[in-house]
C-alpha cells in the first residue's frame, strides 16, 4: 500500500510538470525502476499516467473555453503515426547514451527560449500552407521520439509551435495534452501487445497523473504565460543536469 500511495503523490507531481511544461516522466521512470521494474517494463508502465494525464488536461482546457481546432487533431494523427515506430524500437530500450542525448536536446531547447526569437502574446500566429506542412512533418517525428521515449516531449512540443505557429503557451499547452494523448494510443497498444506493463504500479502513477493534469490545465489559464516560459526553462535546466551528471 505505502508503494501506491508513493507512486500516487510522484504522479500528481508529475501531472503538474507535464501539464505546464513537460519532463514528468523524468520523475516517474526513475521511481518505477526504484520499485524493481526493468528499464523497458518502466518505460512502457509510464505510459498509462502519460495517457491519463493527457486525457484529463485536455478535458481541463475544454472546461475552460480553450477548444481543439482541426489543425491540432491532424497534429496528433501525425504524432500517432510516428509514435507506433517509436514505441517498437522501445521494446528493447537501452536508457544511458539516449538520457545523454536527451539531456542535450533540453538544452538546445532552453537555449532557443533564452537567446532566441521572443515569441510573446501579441505576436502574430502564423498559419500558412507552408507553416502547417512543416508542423505535420514536425509532429510524425515528434510522435516517433514520445513513443519512444516520452520523456522531455514537451519541451519540443513547446520549442517546435513556438518557432513554426508563434502561438502562445496556453494553446500550446492544449495541443501538447492532446497529442500526448492520441500518440500514447498507439503506444500503450504497442506495450500493451508486448506484454511489457505492470497495471498494479502504472494504474496507481495514473491516478496522480490524472489528477495533477486536471487541476493544473484549470489553473494555468489564469497565470501569465511569461511565468509558465520560466518554470520550462528552470524545470529543463533542472532534468538536464540531473540527466548529465546523476
Amino acid at each position: 500500500m505505502d508503494k501506491i500511495i508513493i507512486l500516487f503523490l510522484i504522479g500528481l507531481v508529475a501531472g503538474v510538470i507535464n501539464t505546464l511544461a513537460g519532463g514528468g516522466s523524468l520523475l516517474t521512470l526513475p521511481a518505477l525502476i526504484f520499485f524493481g521494474l526493468p528499464p523497458n517494463v518502466a518505460n512502457a508502465t509510464n505510459r498509462i499516467g502519460v495517457f491519463f494525464n493527457g486525457l484529463l488536461s485536455w478535458r481541463g482546457y475544454h472546461s475552460k473555453g480553450i477548444k481543439t481546432e482541426k489543425y491540432d487533431l491532424w497534429l496528433s494523427v501525425t504524432s500517432f503515426i510516428g509514435a507506433i515506430l517509436g514505441s517498437y524500437i522501445a521494446v528493447d530500450i537501452k536508457g544511458d547514451t539516449f538520457n545523454k542525448i536527451l539531456a542535450a536536446v533540453i538544452v538546445f531547447i532552453v537555449a532557443y527560449m533564452v537567446f532566441g526569437k521572443k515569441v510573446k502574446t501579441g505576436d502574430a500566429v502564423i498559419t500558412t500552407k507552408k507553416s502547417r506542412l512543416i508542423g505535420l512533418v514536425t509532429f510524425f517525428f515528434i510522435g516517433v521520439y514520445g513513443g519512444f521515449i516520452q520523456a522531455g516531449v514537451g519541451y519540443l512540443i513547446i520549442a517546435s509551435l513556438s518557432f513554426i505557429h508563434h502561438f502562445g503557451m496556453v494553446k500550446i499547452n492544449l495541443i501538447k495534452s492532446l497529442t500526448v494523448l492520441i500518440y500514447t494510443l498507439s503506444a500503450l497498444g504497442v506495450f500493451i501487445y508486448t506484454g511489457l506493463i505492470n497495471w498494479e504500479l502504472g494504474l496507481a502513477l495514473a491516478a496522480g497523473n490524472g489528477a495533477g493534469g486536471w487541476l493544473t490545465s484549470r489553473w494555468s489559464t489564469k497565470v501569465n504565460e511569461k511565468y509558465i516560459r520560466y518554470f520550462v526553462m528552470f524545470t529543463a535546466l533542472a532534468f538536464a543536469v540531473k540527466l548529465f551528471f546523476f
